[in-house]
Order: structure tokens, then sequence, then C-alpha cells
């Protein structure tokens, strides 16, 4: 079941100005019902601006954007699609606010209206969801906690009002190796165990490649491929994202016109497919020698 259809939407910020700029131009994307897809590309691309409309945060100027079955055009859905949609931005951690963990998760909850003993609930397996154990931290402040923790934290937050769609902008932006593992890995796991549909915006594939489904490549406005990551990972992506750097030596490879597969997910594959080139081809003191 498609949970976001976009056909042939755009936006231009400041329409009708000397300032204006189209930042989409003609989307067209669909995704599938508990789908983790990845939207990449570099600054500038349009990532921030499309996955604000999917809860209605901004509007498609052109085209035709269905969430759930619905229009955002309806101003009524529009109204609903926070408590269904949930949008965490870059640094979520900063738009932290409450003196406790659980005040800031409760904080959302008590807005939808929900008796004390559903928001226990919630509160407790949002926090869960995301690794952490509600009874050594919940009466903390959230700002007494390390940095990863605390975007975990944020992520819990939207968690609690169990949207059926996650959207995260540059989740694992200025954590350390470890810290943004632990985020994707908490993603992929709220992902396969609840069925939640994610789309996580970066600018760099190497960390994505093996939690996606699906990529998307976003390139001055538009979609510059699509499709299951060894899919995209075969095309020519060119500047609009920052490719692993053996995947970077596969595309320089096939460029200087070694029969290379580029669609590899990690360095031993990357390795193994040049050492099959290698053994096809023959080797010659070290240097392949060509067919005619």
């Amino acid at each position: 079941m498609l949970v976001i259809e976009a056909r042939e939407i755009s936006y231009t910020y400041h329409p009708g100005t000397s300032h204006a700029k189209k930042a989409l131009d003609g989307i067209t994307l669909t995704v599938e019902r508990g789908e983790f897809l990845s939207l990449v590309g570099a600054n500038g691309s349009g990532k921030s601006t499309l996955i604000q409309q999917l809860n209605g945060l901004l509007l498609p100027e052109a085209g035709e954007l269905m969430v759930l079955g619905r229009s955002v055009a309806d101003k009524g859905y529009r109204e609903q699609l926070w408590q269904k949609v949930g949008l965490v931005f870059q640094f979520p951690e900063q738009q932290l606010f409450e003196g406790t963990v659980y005040d800031e998760l409760a904080y959302g909850l008590k807005n939808m209206g929900l008796a004390k003993g559903e928001i226990d609930r919630r509160v407790q397996e949002a926090l869960l969801g995301v690794g952490i154990e509600p009874a050594g931290v919940s009466g903390q402040s959230p700002f007494s906690l390390s940095g990863g923790m605390r975007r975990r934290v944020a992520v819990a937050s939207i968690l609690a009002m169990e949207p059926e769609i996650l959207v995260l902008d540059e989740p694992t932006a200025g954590l350390d190796p470890e810290g943004s593992s632990q985020i994707l890995e908490t993603v992929k796991r709220l992902q396969r165990e609840k069925g939640i549909t994610v789309l996580l915006v970066s600018h760099c594939l190497n960390e994505l490649i093996l939690f996606s489904d699906r990529i998307a490549v976003l390139e001055k406005g538009r979609i510059k491929a699509q499709g299951k990551v060894r899919e995209v990972l075969s095309g020519t992506l060119g500047e609009a994202v920052i490719l692993p750097e053996y995947l970077n030596v596969l595309t320089d490879l096939r460029e200087k016109g070694w029969p290379v597969h580029c669609g590899q997910l990690t360095l031993e594959e990357a390795a193994a497919e040049i050492e099959r080139v290698r053994n096809r081809l023959g080797n010659q003191g070290g240097a392949c020698r060509w067919p005619e």
C-alpha cells in the first residue's frame, strides 16, 4: 500500500520576487507502507523542502501530494497530519525545552488530550523503543544527557505520538560514529519491529547503504535517480551525493574502462568485484589485459 504519492510537485520560495528560488521542480515519488526510504543529495537539492510538504508545513504550488490516501491540499486533513507524520528536524535536541525527559515526551501527548495512564504508557514504550531505560532517565533533565542520548530522546518524543510515518532530517548530523550507528540502528529496528514507514534525509550516502530499502537522489530540485540500493549505486550519480571511498574507486575504474559493477554495498564487496574483473581479464605484471 502506498502511504506517500507525490505527482509532479513543485515549490518556489519567495515566488514573484527577485529572490524567487525553485526548490522542487516536478518531483514524482512513491513510498510503500513499512518502507525505509533514504532521500539523499547535496545541500540545496530540495530534500528538506520535500519532507516539510509531508505534514503540511509547506504546500506544493503545483502537482498533487497524497499522504496516507488523502491530499495535503485538504486543510482539515492537514491539521491532523502532525499526529500521523512525525517530523524530526536536524539537531532536534536543540528543540528540547522541558525540565525532565518525561515532561518532554508527555508534552505532545497532553496536547492530544490523552489520559494520564495512556501518556505514561506511551512515554515508557517510546523510551524503550529508542533503547533508553525509562526508570533511569525519566526524572532527569534532557540537557544533562550526552549528545547521542539527547538525540534519542528527541526521536522518542515523536515516537510517543505513534505516527504512521517517521521522517528524519539529517538525524546523525554532529554525532560521532558510535552515536550515528546507534541512531540508525534504532530507527531500522523500529521500522522492522513496528512496521513504521521511515524517510531519512542525508547528504551522505555512506551510512545509509545498509539500512535503506530504497534510495531517492535529489539534485537541484529534481529526482536524479531512485530505486533499490544496488540499482541506484550502479548508475551515474556524479556529484549529487557523497559516496563512500570504495564506491569512488569503483566509479573511477569504470570511467577508465574497467567493466566493474558499482552496485556494491560494502568495502568487501567492492574488493571482491575488483578481483573478479582482474581474474576475468587476466593479469600480466599487475596490469589487466583488455580485450580488443
